[in-house]
């Protein structure tokens, strides 16, 4: 009994790692700098979005905005790579 509950929370807390600390890890980040960066390049793709649907209605208005920010983002984000303890493993599209 004993044993099968040993065995339950070892494979909870291997879900648990795998779910929350091995992609950041991986990266050589921890959670909360992953998620600090998760969110501030969630916040300007939006941001270019929201530019995107604007200049859309009207042309005359963010002409360059959400391209400059898409731009922004994807340098930000290789800044981050090279910064980090193993940049080898992140792909092009890590985050």
């Amino acid at each position: 009994m004993a044993d099968q509950q040993q065995n339950m929370s070892n494979q909870q807390s291997s879900a648990l790692q795998r779910l929350f600390t091995e992609h950041p890890n991986s990266l050589g980040l921890s959670w909360a700098q992953h998620g600090a960066g998760a969110v501030k390049i969630g916040c300007q793709l939006i941001a270019a979005g929201f530019a995107a649907l604007v200049h859309a209605v009207v042309p005359g208005w963010f002409s360059e905005t959400a391209g400059r920010r898409v731009t922004e983002t994807y340098h930000y984000i290789q800044k981050i790579r090279a910064g980090s303890s193993s940049p080898e493993n992140w792909s092009d599209y890590d985050i």
